[in-house]
């Protein structure tokens, strides 16, 4: 067969091309647009990652999204390209109750905070500014969840902004000055997905271009008209995971009531979305009975249950199913390179009213000249955090043709800088002694350009006191330091013989210090000064045992403070190391103390050791210097300081287990536990009788509350007493 011309052969050809291509346009234009919307609900949302599985394996292409509130977090993961597998592993490896408690570890406090934390009850302080005095904002400031934000989005190379991301996206939060509608469409994508979970009274707002930003579901929790808006789609698939309202019977707290309201004005607005579906559109709702939007340890289980809930409407889905070829390469233009993060090249940091940026720029010096690594800069970024100078700490990737500046933007806490500053401590024995204090400061910061700190405060109770301290750091890294401090201090002395009060002095004690130190950064300082000292001593009950009248004495004190340690007063882990030196010269004696502690876990079963020490190198003790014994988890068996004289040995081994924990944004957990101890105090001026070690015996539960810790527990001692303690707040 003669073979057609040149020509009619390339014609022929083009014709098969443009036919093949014309029909594939006829076919990208016979597929219908898909928007899809994924409601709010807290943990409930981790349902959506279950349906978006069920979408990629049916190829089902998506050309805009939109979502509140958790939704808000997924569909922008989604969006930047994550997939459903991404995802979870992310919620896999996210400490959801720690995210929800910005604290850092005490481990990373800065000495000084960790000092002054243990003092006043956790979070109580109230915000001194020239407009009056302010409560929190918020139970969390949301840190720890913008950087969590940060790292699922890959902010380490480049933060991530909504009007490039491969898909259209619509993210809404609440304006919570007007109660308008607001619609993130640009702009950055984590602080978009900040504002639109920001739950109010639990999170902070998000300032944005002066309006004050919280969760989206109060106005729009299916945000469908979105969708509508973004790209006019065929189909809408809404997924809803919303809270049902509670029952009659579980409505009794003020919170439950608060809680209900929110839910009421939620369910309001989604009836009024879910009305404008239309028939093609798709309905999901995944059967989420039982799982409440606190529960973010079940996420495996929610996501199961969304994806159990798309299955059911898989035909549905399937008539919007594309070619798996066109599908990979759609997926392809909404998931960006995911190389190694950049090679930093210089730190710039944002202007600052109180806090030195050089201070700033030389701590984050470090990352200069390598590949940026996200969890490492969290970690030096919640370690600035916990100085507790900041509402927030946050950073940007500012890349450039030739260069990639790393720009850390920390914000000045508004919320002062001066404080008020409160504590209680409750401590019964019952049937014996109690002691109930209530204690107030006013602190004031940033005195100077260094960090110059005021602390001034009373306590009114069994104990009542007054105190005024200086703390003023001697460089701008605040790594030396000098801390005068004045204190009046009233207190009751049981003397103790054969487990009987016999008598009870009042002791007041004036005492002034003028110490300098060297911070060694988180784990601690050492101090070295002059501690002057005055007590006077006198009989309000009973037999005299010691001596009355006044003494008047000083000396050198040295003090060893270090401590990694990961909570304030209820450590899972880590040690301490607490020593201190105090030579008297007019009176010829020296005493000397050793604290160690160390604490680890093994999943939520908590072994503590202790060992302490106590004497004098050199003379001995005098009765109105002692070394102590006695008291909850300090031989329990006996009271607060039953045993006193001129030295002491004490150890003790505790184990623990976790019962329960404390609701989202509140650190702490509950516990059960029990305490072996044995003791031994030599040239004792009590218990003159009570020769040779000593054991004791405590079982016990509790926990570390707002209140500080709480403790009830049953002490006993063959030599001691059978005692009953109720503990509450901070020592």
């Amino acid at each position: 067969m003669k073979p057609a011309p040149f020509g009619l052969r390339h014609l022929l050809f083009f014709g098969v091309v443009a036919f093949v291509l014309a029909n594939g346009v006829v076919e990208a234009a016979n597929r219908p647009t898909v928007g899809l919307v994924l409601g709010g609900g807290g943990a409930r949302g981790a349902a959506h990652i279950g349906v978006l599985e069920v979408l990629r394996e049916n190829h089902v292409q998506i050309d805009c999204v939109a979502g509140t509130s958790m939704g808000g977090l997924v569909s922008g993961a989604f969006a930047a390209g994550l997939t459903p597998a991404e995802m979870m592993v992310a919620m896999k490896q996210a400490n959801w109750r720690d995210m929800f408690n910005d604290s850092p570890p005490v481990s990373e406090f800065d000495p000084r905070v960790r000092q002054v934390s243990r003092r006043f009850l956790p979070g109580s302080e109230l915000g001194v500014t020239k407009n009056g005095a302010t409560a929190l904002p918020g139970v969390v400031s949301g840190q720890k969840i913008k950087l969590f934000f940060n790292k699922l989005i890959r902010s380490e190379n480049g933060e991530p902004q909504i009007e490039k991301l491969g898909m259209p996206a619509s993210i809404v939060a609440t304006d919570l000055v007007s109660g308008n509608k607001v619609v993130f469409k640009q702009g950055s994508l984590s602080k978009a997905m900040r504002a639109s979970m920001s739950v109010p009274g639990l999170m902070s707002p998000v300032e944005d271009a002066g309006t004050l930003l919280v969760d989206g579901g109060l106005v729009d929790n299916v945000p469908i008209d979105e969708v509508r808006k973004s790209c006019n789609p065929d189909v809408v698939i809404a997924v809803n995971v919303g809270s049902p309202l509670s029952k009659a019977n579980e409505i009794g707290s003020l919170l439950s009531v608060a809680g209900q309201m929110v839910n009421i004005l939620t369910e309001q607005n989604v009836t009024k979305s879910l009305a404008t579906l239309r028939p093609n559109d798709i309905y999901i709702k995944p059967d989420l009975d039982g799982i409440t939007a606190g529960d973010f340890e079940r996420y495996a289980e929610t996501a199961e249950r969304g994806r159990v809930a798309a299955q059911a409407v898989v035909e549905q889905l399937r008539r919007l199913s594309g070619d798996p070829a066109q599908y990979d390469k759609w997926w392809s233009s909404v998931a960006p390179d995911r190389g190694p993060g950049p090679t930093i090249d210089s730190i710039e940091v944002v202007e600052l009213k109180r806090y030195d940026r050089e201070v700033v720029a030389a701590r984050f010096s470090k990352f200069e000249g390598s590949k940026l690594k996200a969890d490492k800069l969290d970690s030096e970024i919640m370690r600035m955090y916990g100085e507790n100078e900041f509402d927030t700490v946050d950073y940007s990737l500012l890349p450039s043709r030739e260069r990639n500046i790393l720009r850390i933007a920390p914000v000045e806490k508004e919320f002062g800088p001066d404080y008020i500053r409160s504590g209680i401590n409750l401590e019964s024995v019952l049937g014996g002694q109690s002691v109930f204090n209530i204690r107030g400061a006013y602190h004031k910061t940033w005195l100077n350009s260094f960090g110059g700190e005021w602390l001034t405060g009373v306590q009114i109770g069994n104990n009542p006191k007054f105190f005024t301290e200086f703390y003023q750091p001697l460089d701008r890294h605040r790594r030396f330091f000098i801390e005068p401090a004045i204190s009046f201090q009233r207190d009751p002395i049981g003397i103790y013989q054969n487990n009987n009060k016999i008598a009870e002095y009042r002791v007041n004690e004036f005492r002034a210090d003028l110490m300098a130190g060297v911070n060694f950064g988180p784990p601690g300082s050492i101090r070295l000064g002059w501690v002057e000292r005055d007590r006077k001593a006198s009989l309000e009950t009973g037999t005299p045992a010691i001596s009355s009248g006044e003494k008047r004495f000083g000396g050198w004190m040295a003090r060893l403070d270090l401590e990694q340690l990961d909570r304030l007063f209820m450590p899972t882990h880590g040690w301490s190391v607490k020593g201190s030196y105090f030579d008297s010269p007019s009176e010829n004696y020296s005493k000397a103390e050793l604290d160690l502690r160390a604490s680890e876990n093994i999943r939520d079963v908590i072994f503590h050791g202790r060992l302490y020490f106590a004497g004098s190198p050199k003379g001995n003790l005098p009765a109105f210097d002692p070394a102590r014994l006695g008291g909850f988890l300090n031989m329990s068996g006996f009271s607060p300081n039953q045993i006193f004289g001129d030295s002491v040995n004490f150890g003790s081994v505790r184990v623990e287990k976790i019962v329960g924990e404390l609701p989202l944004g509140l650190r702490g957990d509950m516990r059960i536990g029990m305490s072996l101890e044995r003791g031994k105090v030599g040239g004792r001026f009590s218990e003159t009788e009570l020769n040779g070690w000593q054991n004791s015996l405590a079982v016990y539960a509790g926990g570390e509350t707002p209140l500080g810790p709480v403790y009830a527990g049953y002490g006993y001692s063959p030599n001691g007493m059978s005692l009953v303690y109720v503990f509450i707040g901070t020592p």
